[in-house]
């Protein structure tokens, strides 16, 4: 498997289990409904632990466009290598979190809340104050980003096929256990992205499907869940060279 495939079929997977848990959650006559945040935050702890695993040996599993740029910035990861890994990632999202859709249609079909159906493909804030959002999603961010560059800074190789150093150089299980803590401490205000293709794409394919009584796609928010995870991981970064 490439590194490009590799990345679109991790994220794939990361959106498709991720998005279904959502829909598990909040969607009505589900056998999770109303399961709770826990019941959110585990589901997709795992569902980085199960993308990690398949793209791992072939890409470095970064899954992430702001995991990808952090790396480059600190100059862990080629920069030639950045938009196939970015372009892969997206396409990614966008079909784990299509497929998502599709398995729970007749779930979306019987849901009357058009907000609902959009909290299973993106997030939003709690309380809406864009500068404490923007916060909330540059810290989460900086949290992984960090922790990434750390475990992977010892022995992380380049070559022509693979990248050493992503998420999955924290370990699939440690990185799972990571994104667990994130959601669990950091994600309450906002559902956490820390992810800009992880928000945008699905975001995207909530306005592109045909998804009955859906409702607006929040547009005017869909800023901040980019905008935070790569000023995070940007500072993740810069707190890596300064500090050593």
């Amino acid at each position: 498997m490439t590194p490009f495939t590799a990345e679109l079929v991790g994220t794939a997977l990361l959106m498709l289990t991720g998005t279904a848990t959502n829909a598990n959650v909040v969607l009505v006559d589900t056998k999770g409904h109303n399961s709770g945040w826990l019941v959110i935050a585990t589901g997709w702890a795992l569902a980085v632990y199960v993308s990690v695993v398949v793209a791992n040996p072939y890409s470095g599993a970064h899954l992430n466009p702001a995991v990808t740029l952090g790396l480059a910035l600190a100059g862990k990861f080629a920069w030639a290598k950045v938009l196939p890994y970015v372009l892969a990632q997206l396409l990614g999202a966008a079909l784990g979190s299509s497929l998502a859709w599709l398995l729970f249609k007749d779930h979306f079909d019987r849901t009357p809340t058009p907000l609902l159906k959009l909290a299973v493909f993106c997030t939003g804030p709690a309380i809406r104050n864009h500068k404490l959002n923007l916060l909330s999603e540059l810290i989460g961010t900086l949290v992984l980003v960090l922790v990434v560059l750390y475990n992977g800074q010892a022995g992380a190789e380049l070559t022509a096929t693979h990248a050493a150093i992503g998420l999955g150089s924290v370990g699939a299980l440690p990185v799972a256990l990571l994104v667990w803590i994130i959601g669990l401490g950091l994600g309450g205000t906002t559902g956490y992205a820390i992810n800009p293709a992880r928000d945008f794409m699905p975001r995207l394919m909530h306005a592109l499907l045909p998804i009955r009584g859906k409702g607006g796609s929040e547009w005017s928010y869909a800023w901040i869940p980019v905008v935070g995870p790569l000023l995070g991981a940007a500072l993740a970064a810069g707190l890596f060279g300064w500090l050593g």
